[in-house]
């Protein structure tokens, strides 16, 4: 059984259901990428990219609403889930990684609406100003993530921010423990580090199965690109419809990075800060992401109504 079969619930929403078609996007430096695609062809396009230690199957719910109407791209990030670890890890393999998706999954000049979570996130960040996203991206939801200062500013570690907390933090964050089998105990632990206190428990299986499921070498070796992460310059090229979404109780990625993030978009439509969410929204708050995603897709990438006419209208109205 592959890792991402193995880091995965097998029933209920967030079992990840099989795709129509794999395909594999070789990256700038040849690292052969897993890439699903749910959905009818020809059907308006949503590319998603998860985040550090998890999976496609991180996006389970959101696929399996949106794959009737859209046809859903998920893939693996480099060492994750099915796509094997690769001898360069770095902000610039992820925008090649992106690249290589886009240009393996999409015809010349489709666009298509992407999202990414935490580390997809930042992918979309260091991909904004290269061909590819300029090509494909007509626009862009940005859940839970941020450009820069990802250690001095989280919150795992219970402590006054400075530089106590933030040394402590990098330790934690970099560590090479072994995370070993899913058990209560190691639910509670990943419930505080990365969800809101009120995760419903199949929520928090969900997640631990799939963070479990990430290799040791591959968690450690990514934790230390995010914590010299810096992507800032590239949220002013982000120049598309951009929706911003985190969580008001993120410990990993807390509200002040969507605010900066916000700030420095050339086109923000929105920021939604999430009651009692934490890090892990696309699970945690499920429906709430697929309706960010569906409302992109319905103001970007819907057929043009004629001028003056009521869908014309009402697009206008709902656009996010």
């Amino acid at each position: 059984m592959s890792r991402a079969g193995a880091g995965a619930v097998r029933r209920g929403v967030y079992a990840p259901p099989l795709p129509d078609r794999v395909l594999t996007a070789h990256s700038a430096d040849g690292t052969p990428l897993h890439v699903e695609v749910h959905g009818p062809a020809g059907a308006p396009a949503v590319v998603l990219a998860h985040g550090w230690t998890c999976s496609t199957a991180f996006w389970a719910a959101q696929i399996r609403a949106l794959a009737g109407e859209c046809r859903v791209i998920a893939y693996d990030q480099r060492g994750h889930g099915r796509t094997a670890a690769a001898e360069v890890c770095s902000a610039d393999a992820l925008a090649d990684d992106l690249e290589a998706v886009l240009d393996a999954a999409l015809a010349p000049g489709e666009r298509a609406v992407l999202a990414g979570h935490s580390m997809g996130g930042m992918t979309l960040m260091a991909a904004a100003g290269r061909p590819g996203p300029r090509e494909h991206a007509a626009a862009v939801l940005l859940c839970s993530t941020g450009a820069s200062r990802l250690v001095a500013e989280s919150r795992v570690v219970p402590l006054r921010a400075g530089r106590l907390r933030t040394a402590l933090t990098g330790r934690v964050l970099s560590s090479g423990a072994p995370l070993g089998p899913v058990t209560p105990l190691a639910k509670k632990v990943l419930r505080y580090a990365t969800m809101g206190p009120g995760a419903a428990p199949d929520k928090v299986e969900a997640c631990a199965r799939i963070v479990h499921a990430c290799p040791r070498g591959v968690r450690q070796a990514w934790s230390q690109v995010l914590a010299e992460l810096e992507v800032s310059a590239s949220v002013r090229e982000l120049a598309v419809p951009t929706a911003v979404v985190v969580g008001e109780v993120d410990r990993l990625t807390p509200p002040v990075h969507a605010r900066r993030i916000a700030d420095a978009l050339p086109d923000c439509r929105s920021l939604d800060v999430l009651t009692g969410v934490g890090h892990m929204t696309p699970i945690e708050a499920s429906e709430f992401i697929t309706g960010k995603i569906r409302a992109l897709v319905a103001a970007h990438l819907a057929a043009p109504a004629a001028p003056g006419s009521f869908a014309a209208v009402d697009a206008e109205e709902s656009a996010v």
